[in-house]
């Protein structure tokens, strides 16, 4: 028996879990997000609580159940609170603003990098060296994160570019003298 799917997710909030064929639907004050229901994962609703159970022991079974389980409870708290990373940007000139719902980066390049947000994920920029990233889809989220944070990666010598918050950069040293 798998330890994380076995606990069930209990819904607080106002949270709303429906489950309808191969879809389960979570809805809450900050949203709607579906996923897909696995059919070999019986999912059932009672009592303020999801929990899940295996129809068979395949191994492919086994592997999603956990699975399954984490995914609705990160849907759960998602459509309830939703999840946010935080980006400060590292560098002398480097900045960032919001123009409507693209993010405009200016981060030593010959040009500025425009991101679109995508549907779902709100950009915020306090300050011209931090980026918010807000969303109820946790993964959408984090991706969103990586991606703005690869357009450049915090470099090792100076520590230079975008990097997440309380992020560690680990520093080299630069070219020893004779």
């Amino acid at each position: 028996m798998s330890r994380v799917g076995k606990n069930p997710v209990k819904l607080t909030g106002g949270v709303k879990v429906e489950v309808a064929g191969d879809v389960i639907t979570c809805k809450g004050p900050k949203g709607e997000l579906k996923l897909p229901a696995d059919p070999s994962i019986a999912v059932t609703v009672a009592d303020d609580a999801v929990s899940f159970e295996r129809r068979d022991q395949e191994k492919q079974t086994r592997a999603m159940h956990g699975t399954l389980r984490a995914l609705v409870a990160n849907a759960v708290e998602g459509v309830a609170n939703g999840f946010s990373r935080k980006l400060e940007i590292v560098g002398v000139g480097y900045r960032a603003q919001l123009q409507g719902r693209k993010l405009v980066l200016n981060i030593g390049f010959c040009h500025t990098v425009e991101i679109e947000a995508p549907e779902g994920i709100t950009l915020a920029c306090p300050d011209q060296t931090h980026i918010e990233v807000s969303g109820t889809d946790k993964q959408l989220v984090g991706q969103v994160a990586a991606n703005i944070r690869s357009v450049r990666p915090p470099e090792p010598y100076k520590g230079k570019g975008i990097r997440y918050e309380g992020e560690l950069v680990r520093r080299k040293a630069g070219k020893a003298a004779k």
